[in-house]
Formats: structure tokens, sequence, C-alpha cells
């Protein structure tokens, strides 16, 4: 299990960095579509959303680029429930 220690704003409205308490990658996974993150843990539930277009997971941190439509309101829970799922 990891939680989210804090979200970080980017430049880009439609990008969040999640902080994490613990590293749950020890090299950059990076996800561009559905079919990339087919059987990654973390990745695969974010894109189940259908509101994402993008997941980069990187040591103790994990950047998601939603699309234009989609609110983070509604995102985070989903986040934060993909973290919860890992061992």
């Amino acid at each position: 299990m990891a939680r989210v220690l804090r979200y970080e704003s980017t430049p880009n409205p439609d990008a969040l960095k999640l902080i994490l308490d613990r590293a749950i990658s020890d090299r950059p996974r990076s996800f561009l579509s559905p079919e990339d993150a087919a059987g990654d843990p973390v990745a695969e539930p974010i894109f189940a959303s259908g509101s994402v277009r993008a997941v980069l997971v990187n040591g103790g941190w994990v950047s998601v680029n939603k699309l234009p439509e989609a609110d983070w309101a509604s995102l985070k829970p989903v986040c934060e429930r993909a973290l919860d799922a890992l061992g």
C-alpha cells in the first residue's frame, strides 16, 4: 500500500504530481494509453477511469495527465485507490 502525501500542481493544469510515502518503482515507467498500461498495478486502474491521457511512475511519485474535460475531484480518489491496492 502506498499513500499520497501531497499533490503538486504543474504548469500544465491537466497534470498533477502525486508525492507518495514510499518508492513504488526502481525505474521510470511511462504509459500513454490504456493498452500501454495493461498489467501495470498502478497505471491500469488509473486509465480505467476513462479520464486519463498519460501516467508516469517514477520512484516515490506518480504524474497523471488527465483529459481536459475531466476534473481532479473525481480523479484523485481513483488514483488513491490504485495506490492503496499495492502490496
